[in-house]
């Protein structure tokens, strides 16, 4: 796993850097770039994302200048067999550099040492591309993958 410290990227534009520090993630900025971009998480309050970044491992790319968040993902893992990587997004001011790639590409190697059996994701139409140029591939027997979601209830 990283030391949470800056990872030199040599693939990664000098103007910006990638961290795995959580102390350097500003919660706001998080909540604001998927809000305002990310149509899954349309609706999402700031106490839902806040709670999702404590029981996450956050990874950012940063402008260098001036250490503003401009890409961010987060992995759900037990840290042991199985990881979901999630939220992955670019402020749109920075895409086309490759930052989606360097922080997706940060993230798996931070957890690449625990030796887990798969991470999945859930990825948009945008995003596929990047994701199969990483190495990742349709799920096996997709058949056999299920999913539960709470129904809705109406008090009286």
């Amino acid at each position: 796993m990283l030391d949470w410290v800056t990872v030199p990227d040599p693939t990664l534009h000098p103007d910006y850097e990638f961290s795995a520090d959580p102390a350097r993630l500003d919660a706001a900025r998080v909540h604001a770039l998927l809000a305002e971009h990310a149509y899954w998480a349309a609706g999402r309050t700031r106490e839902v994302q806040d709670r999702a970044l404590a029981g996450s491992r956050s990874y950012g790319v940063y402008l260098r200048a001036t250490g503003d968040l401009v890409a961010y993902a987060r992995l759900v893992t037990d840290t042991v067999t199985f990881a979901w990587l999630a939220d992955v997004i670019v402020d749109p001011a920075h895409r086309g550099r490759g930052l989606g790639t360097a922080v997706v590409t940060g993230a798996i190697a931070d957890v690449e040492p625990l030796g887990l059996r798969r991470l999945l994701l859930k990825a948009s139409d945008e995003g596929k591309g990047v994701y199969a140029r990483l190495g990742f591939e349709l799920v096996d027997e997709p058949d056999r993958w299920m999913q539960w979601r709470p129904v809705p209830r109406h008090l009286p």
